[in-house]
């Protein structure tokens, strides 16, 4: 079992930097894959960026490459998202997931274990 928690989220102008920090806790964190999603008011959860166990890789879905950095701690058990130039479409509560293993994969179903979420909000 891994509990996540995600902090960090905020109410934020648009072209702002927010951190968001993902807590891991409970089995060995290297030996898992972790991802960030968001999901936005009448939106499904969607893919934001994924890192794998050993940190070497990276996968961002387009819409934010560029502007986020995902990047990880290991001695620290914690996931960061930085997120840079944000927008108003940026607007969603953010979650922090876990997948077994060193593959890393833009699909929620995959992940195993997810925080509660935190939210975040850019104005215009």
């Amino acid at each position: 079992q891994v509990q996540v928690v995600e902090s960090g989220g905020g109410l934020v102008q648009a072209g702002g930097s927010l951190r968001l920090s993902c807590a891991a806790s409970g089995r060995t964190f290297s030996n898992y894959a972790m991802g960030w999603f968001r999901q936005a008011p009448g939106k499904e959860r969607g893919f934001v960026a994924a890192i794998s166990w050993s940190g070497d890789r990276t996968l961002y879905a387009q819409s934010v490459k560029g502007r986020f950095t995902i990047s990880r701690d290991s001695a620290k058990n914690t996931v960061y998202l930085q997120m840079n130039s944000l927008k108003p479409e940026d607007t969603a509560v953010y979650y922090c997931a876990a997948r077994r293993g060193s593959v890393i994969s833009p699909r929620a179903a995959e992940y195993d274990y997810w925080g509660q979420g935190t939210q975040v909000t850019v104005s215009s």
